[in-house]
């Protein structure tokens, strides 16, 4: 256990991390290292028991803050045992009565520090105990509408399952996995070791069977001895109305089969929005852009307007400007998992005619004839702007 490293270096995070910082760092690090994307990679499988082992002392309070007072033998009493077992522990000076040849477990003494807290951790840590079975993720590819308006997705998902064939136990049919010779089937092997508190009993965990307690001899030749083998699977994905390009749906109890009884893991769904046309979303609001002509925009007119819920007439006022913006309330997007909707802004867009004929501009010209300053309340306005302007560089510049 020496080269054991820093859980917090483990999962790339600092000592002050927040509950949400761990949770973060464990995910991208259990994917990066998850079995089923190196099913052939013993350094990938240790690594990716090493982030467990330290995700399971990080997000829990209690080992935590054992793990930042003690270290690693705060959470594990059997740590440094070859080096001088609890010598780094000088509060232990302050037990009376032990002699040199007394037995004395070193469990029992954490025990006495902690409550029985370490107890319950080695308990936790059983290999035999029931163990939840781990997230995978998946991409989802959505159109607009689909994800304004909410969908049921069928799909495909390679998950791990309880081997058929040896029932889960690794062993070919018509055998069954063996006791462990070395630790009696107890998955510990119990030691002494003499310390400066006399001789101490201690235990670690049983190498012969990975601390099972039972030895597959003649492994399954479908699971290789493991009890678990990658199927594909069909899941039903019920996707939310509202939901956004990026998000994360999770579905529970669909990931991955646990061990020894433990429930299965999660699916989690990113969600991957197709570009629309038409519409463009923010946040719970749709944005669309219409052309309109110069006579529309002068004159005012009906437009047809689309919306996710099919088109509706909206009247241009007369006047209407380059890129006006109309707003539609309530035809946005369907708040994600609670009432109400965004709106829909409508942007005009004033198109200026091109290839016109001698006719039409002979037509557009006398119609410009008769339009007066009146008629050009920002024009007006703008060539104030600029006679100031003019008349301000020709007194103060001479220009």
């Amino acid at each position: 256990m020496a080269d054991k490293r820093d859980y917090y270096e483990v999962l790339g995070i600092q000592k002050g991390a927040s509950e949400e910082d761990i949770k973060r760092a464990y995910r991208k690090m259990a994917k990066m290292y998850h079995p089923d994307l190196h099913p052939d990679d013993p350094a990938a499988a240790e690594k990716f028991k090493e982030v467990n082992e330290a995700n399971d002392v990080l997000s829990d309070p209690q080992k935590r803050q054992r793990y930042d007072q003690f270290g690693f033998a705060g959470v594990d009493p059997s740590y440094g045992a070859g080096a001088g077992g609890g010598g780094g522990f000088g509060g232990f000076g302050g037990f009376g009565g032990f002699s040199s040849g007394e037995g004395i477990d070193l469990g029992d003494i954490f025990d006495s520090f902690f409550g029985g807290g370490m107890g319950g951790s080695r308990a936790r840590s059983d290999p035999n105990s029931p163990k939840r079975g781990a997230d995978i993720s998946i991409t989802l590819m959505l159109s607009f509408m689909e994800a304004c308006k909410g969908v049921s997705r069928n799909v495909e998902v390679s998950r791990s399952e309880v081997c058929e064939t040896c029932n889960g136990n690794g062993a070919k049919p018509g055998t069954a996995p063996k006791t462990c010779t070395e630790c009696g089937g107890s998955g510990k092997i119990r030691f002494n070791q003499r310390t400066m508190f006399g001789t101490m009993a201690s235990t670690k965990t049983c190498t012969k069977c990975g601390g099972k307690g039972k030895i597959v001899e003649t492994p399954c030749a479908v699971c290789r001895g493991t009890g678990r083998v990658i199927k594909k699977s069909v899941v039903e994905v019920n996707v939310p109305a509202g939901i956004d390009n990026g998000q994360i749906l999770r579905v529970t109890g669909q990931g991955n089969v646990g061990s020894n009884g433990g429930p299965r893991g999660d699916l989690n769904v990113r969600i991957n929005v197709r570009e629309d046309p038409l519409f463009k979303r923010d946040n719970f609001d749709i944005w669309t852009e219409i052309p309109i002509t110069y006579s529309q925009a002068v004159l005012g007119d009906e437009i047809t307007v689309p919306t996710i819920d099919g088109n509706v007439v909206y009247t241009v006022p007369a006047g209407t400007q380059p890129d006006t913006v109309f707003r539609l309330r309530g035809k946005g997007v369907q708040h994600l998992q609670r009432e109400g909707r965004g709106d829909q802004y409508v942007k005009v867009i004033l198109e200026v005619p091109k290839n016109l004929t001698k006719k039409q501009k002979d037509a557009l010209l006398s119609f410009s004839d008769q339009l007066t300053e009146k008629n050009y309340e920002k024009k007006n306005s703008f060539m104030d702007r600029l006679k100031k302007f003019s008349d301000d560089l020709k007194k103060n510049f001479g220009m």
